[in-house]
């Protein structure tokens, strides 16, 4: 099979990709959770004019001249508002959130008078409307201020509250089982016998994958037969996994059982290698609603695959707004050489110019198994295929990895 092109690769693995149904989730489960539905105010944000000082609620008129003499005829506090109205020459003492009275339309702050008994003596001018928050300056009622698509931060929490939702709708999280592969692998803390390395790979997907949104379910290791693969891709389908991530077993060694185990279950392949690098052999295919990506068994090539393919995949299911990673405009710190077929995706350090401009250095080593420059890079330059040589100072394009 030809290699497949990124963005043709990008494509199949979100077509159709329809977002999960809808759930009510109570304000303390809604973080990061991503509304299913617009959601509009249901009261006026201040309900009513309130004081946004402690001070003097006067009409303004009484109290346009240094030395004006007011008599204090009540008080207001947050939660307890003045019954009366304030009349000509009448002032009330008010704190701030109190509900400004009646007849009053500026607030003196406290520093700005002086004291005496039940009279209160102006020293800075008062101007209408001064010192008070009017009715609705926040937001009104039927105020759309939540979107859907939009994934709830916590300040979003806290306008939901203020906006009177005790509960949200949002979309079901995407479900992403994950299987590694290989007769090699040992757990961390174990003691690797010859030929066998640690398993990593499956820490980093499933942090990539909850940090998205999504819940994890771990499938474990397989062994290197086909029995094994094909029974985590079983139990995989039993658990209700939306998306299935398998992880080693991509390439087309006799030990390289993935496509097989897929095939054997019915899945219908859409590809198979990819015109980049690191990760060409990454597979992916469908059977009924769960999707899978078979991504390469070397670490940084899981990862650059999974960061490109599964994040955009999840955010799709997740029915978020914006589904692509977004690519920075940066400036080239070093030389790199001209590009081949395939679209590179080159690890790399960032650094700021006075300027602001970011620089981008790529590290010296781009082997898909070292996971210490993988933890290192804050980016993956990107590499367009048959890129020619560039120098640095070139402008260039960044994605910038999570944090």
């Amino acid at each position: 099979m030809a290699l497949m092109p990124v963005s043709d690769a990008l494509a199949a693995v979100l077509a159709g990709a329809e977002p999960q149904p809808e759930e009510m989730v109570v304000l303390d489960q809604a973080f990061h959770r991503v509304l299913a539905r617009d959601v509009a105010a249901r009261r006026t944000q201040p309900p009513e004019a309130m004081s946004a000082m402690d001070g003097y609620a006067v009409r303004a008129s009484d109290a346009a001249t240094v030395d004006s003499q007011l008599t204090v005829i009540g008080e207001v506090a947050a939660g307890r508002p003045f019954a009366g109205s304030v009349g000509t020459g009448e002032a009330v003492r008010i704190f701030t959130g109190g509900v400004v009275p009646a007849g009053a339309d500026a607030v003196v702050i406290q520093e700005d008078t002086v004291a005496d008994g039940k009279r209160i003596t102006i020293k800075e001018a008062a101007l209408p409307g001064r010192h008070i928050r009017r009715a609705g300056v926040d937001f009104a009622e039927g105020d759309v201020l939540l979107r859907k698509g939009t994934r709830l931060t916590d300040r979003d929490l806290a306008l939901a509250a203020a906006m009177n939702h005790p509960q949200l709708p949002v979309r079901r999280r995407p479900k992403v089982a994950i299987l590694a592969t290989g007769d090699e692998l040992v757990m961390p803390g174990s003691a690797p016998g010859p030929g066998q390395i640690v398993y990593s790979n499956g820490y980093a997907l499933h942090a990539l994958a909850r940090q998205e949104g999504a819940d994890t379910i771990d499938l474990g290791v397989a062994a290197d037969t086909l029995d094994a693969t094909t029974s985590g891709i079983r139990r995989a389908r039993e658990s209700g996994a939306d998306i299935l991530i398998t992880t080693g077993g991509a390439s087309v060694g006799d030990h390289d059982l993935v496509q097989q185990a897929l095939k054997a279950e019915g899945i219908a392949m859409s590809f198979w290698k990819i015109a980049m690098r690191p990760g060409k052999p990454m597979m992916h295919g469908r059977i009924d609603a769960m999707r899978v990506i078979g991504l390469p068994g070397n670490p940084v090539s899981s990862y650059v695959c999974a960061f490109l393919f599964m994040v955009p995949l999840i955010r799709a299911l997740s029915g978020r707004s914006v589904i692509h990673h977004r690519r920075e405009r940066a400036v080239l710190g070093r030389d790199v050489g001209a590009n081949d077929v395939r679209e590179d995706y080159l690890r790399a350090r960032l650094e700021l110019r006075d300027d602001g401009t970011p620089i981008v250095l790529p590290v010296n080593h781009q082997d898909s198994s070292l996971l210490a420059n993988l933890a290192a890079a804050q980016a993956l330059l990107v590499r367009a295929p048959f890129a020619p040589k560039a120098e640095a100072g070139t402008p260039c394009e960044v994605l910038l990895l999570p944090v």
